[in-house]
C-alpha cells in the first residue's frame, strides 16, 4: 500500500496542470482589466505633450505661482532684469596732490636744566607743567658763599690797584732823575717792570671779580628757552652739583613745534622743485585715525641725505601750535600738499574698480545699459579720484552696485524709479481691468 501511495504522488507531480478557465459569468472581464492602464498611459502622454518644459505656454498660465517662476527663469536667462545701481557724474575741478605719511611730533628744543654751581637749593620758583618764558626764574642756589668770594676778589683788586698807582708814580720820578743823569738806568728799568707786574695783577683781580659775579648769576637758575616745564627732579633743601644727571627740571619747547615724517625718494624732485621756486608747501597734521585735523603749518626743511636702507628721506614741518594740540613724541598723520591739478576729471573713488587689465569704470549709456571703460588713475584725495585718461567730464559712472554688472547689462537708477513705478502701477491696473473684461466675456 505504501508503494502504491508513493506512485500516486509521483504521478500527480509529473502530470500537467490544466490552465484556469475564465469566468464567463462576468461580461468583458479580461478586456476591462487591460483597458484601465492603457487609458492612464494615454492621459499621461497627452499631458506631457501639452505641458512640455520647452513649450512656450503651460496650462494655467494665468493662475498660480508656477507661471511666475517660469517667466522669471526665462527673463533671468536672457538677462532682461535690470540691476539697481547708484551713479555719479564725472566733473571738472581742482585735485590736490597730497603726500600722506606717519610722522612724530618733535620739539625744536628740549633742555635739561642743571645747576652750574655746587650748593644748596634754596627754593623752586615753578609749578610742574607750567609754561615759562626764556629768562624766567626757576630755582635759587644759596648765593652767600659766592657773595663772600666776590667781596674778597674786590678787596684784592683794590689793593693791587693802589700798588699799581704807586709804582707808576715812582717810575715817573725815576725817569726824571735819569734825564738829569742822577740815577742809574737799571733802577728805572726795574721800576718799569714792577709797574707791568702790578698791571697784570690788577687784570687778574678784575677777572676774579667777574667770575664771582657770574657765580652769583648762576645761583639764579633761569629758563634757557620758552616752553613747558616737566616734573621736578629735585626738591628744595638738597645739595646740588653740576654733575647731577637728572638736573632740576626738563623744559620742552611747544610753540612752535615740528613734525618729522618720511617720504619716498621718488617724491623728492617734485618737492624740491616747489621749494626752490619759493613756495611754502602747506602741511596739515591729523590724528592717528587720520580723521581730525590738529594743526596746519608748512614744510620747513628736507634732510641732507636719503636713507639707503629704506629709500626714504626725512622732512620737517613747522606748526605754530597755538592750542597745544601737538604734543612731543605724539604720532600723527602728516599731509603734505605738493601741488594742485586744475581742471581735472574727478569721480568718486568708489567708481574706480580694479581688474586684470587695470583700473576701469562702468559707463552708463543713454539706453540704460553699462559698458566697461579702462581708465588711467591720477592723484587720489580720500573719497575723490582724478582720472588722467579714459573719461570725460559729464560721463555717468556707476558708484554702487557694480558687483552685479557685466558688459551690456541693463540697469535701473533709484532716482528714476519714481516715474517707472508710477507707469508700472498704471499698466498693472490696465492689465487687471482687461483680464476682468475677458473673464466676464468668458462667463
Amino acid at each position: 500500500m505504501a508503494d502504491q501511495e508513493d506512485l500516486t504522488e509521483s504521478q500527480r507531480a509529473h502530470s500537467p496542470v490544466p490552465p484556469p478557465r475564465p469566468d464567463l459569468t462576468r461580461a468583458g472581464g479580461p478586456r476591462r482589466k487591460l483597458g484601465v492602464p492603457i487609458a492612464v498611459a494615454l492621459i499621461a502622454a497627452l499631458a506631457l505633450v501639452v505641458w512640455h518644459p520647452w513649450s512656450g505656454t503651460s496650462p494655467g498660465a494665468s493662475n498660480g505661482p508656477a507661471s511666475t517662476s517660469h517667466a522669471g527663469r526665462g527673463a533671468g536667462a536672457t538677462g532682461a532684469l535690470p540691476q539697481p545701481v547708484h551713479v555719479a557724474t564725472a566733473s571738472l575741478g581742482d585735485m590736490p596732490i597730497v603726500l600722506t605719511a606717519l610722522g612724530t611730533v618733535t620739539p625744536l628744543a628740549t633742555v635739561t636744566v642743571k645747576t652750574q654751581l655746587a650748593g644748596t637749593l634754596q627754593n623752586v620758583a615753578f609749578r610742574e607743567g607750567q609754561m615759562v618764558k626764556q629768562g624766567d626764574l626757576l630755582a635759587q642756589i644759596d648765593p652767600r658763599p659766592y657773595q663772600i668770594s666776590l667781596e674778597n676778589a674786590q678787596g684784592a683788586l683794590a689793593k693791587d690797584t693802589a700798588l699799581l698807582q704807586t709804582a707808576r708814580l715812582d717810575l715817573r720820578r725815576y725817569q726824571t732823575l735819569l734825564a738829569q743823569d742822577s740815577i742809574a738806568s737799571q733802577q728805572v728799568d726795574t721800576q718799569a717792570s714792577l709797574v707791568k707786574q702790578y698791571e697784570g695783577q690788577v687784570q687778574s683781580d678784575h677777572a676774579s671779580v667777574d667770575t664771582y659775579k657770574l657765580d652769583l648769576t648762576y645761583a639764579r637758575i633761569t629758563a634757557p628757552v620758552s616752553g613747558r616745564v616737566g616734573l621736578r627732579q629735585v626738591d628744595p633743601g638738597n645739595y646740588v652739583t653740576p654733575s647731577d644727571a637728572n638736573g632740576i627740571v626738563v623744559i620742552t619747547q611747544l610753540q612752535p613745534i615740528s613734525v618729522v615724517f618720511t617720504t619716498s625718494e621718488d617724491n623728492l624732485p617734485a618737492i624740491m622743485k616747489r621749494m626752490h621756486g619759493g613756495a611754502k608747501l602747506s602741511t596739515t597734521a591729523y590724528d592717528r585715525n587720520n580723521t581730525m585735523p590738529l594743526e596746519s603749518g608748512y614744510l620747513d626743511t628736507v634732510d641732507n641725505q636719503i636713507d639707503t636702507s629704506t629709500g626714504t628721506i626725512k622732512l620737517r614741518a613747522l606748526f605754530s601750535n597755538d592750542e597745544t594740540l601737538l604734543f612731543p613724541n605724539q604720532f600723527v598723520n602728516a599731509r603734505l600738499l605738493v601741488d594742485t591739478l586744475h581742471q581735472a576729471v574727478i569721480v568718486p573713488t568708489s567708481a574706480v574698480l580694479n581688474g586684470a587689465s587695470g583700473p576701469f569704470v562702468y559707463i552708463v549709456k543713454p539706453d540704460q545699459t553699462v559698458t566697461v571703460r579702462q581708465v588711467k588713475v591720477g592723484p587720489v584725495d580720500g573719497e575723490r579720484t582724478s582720472i588722467a585718461s579714459g573719461l570725460a567730464a559729464g560721463d555717468r559712472v556707476v558708484i554702487d552696485g557694480s558687483d552685479r554688472l557685466r558688459e551690456g547689462a541693463k540697469i535701473t537708477i533709484p532716482s528714476d524709479q519714481g516715474a517707472g513705478q508710477h507707469a508700472h502701477a498704471a499698466s498693472g491696473a490696465g492689465g487687471a481691468s482687461s483680464a476682468h473684461a475677458k473673464s466676464g466675456k468668458s462667463h
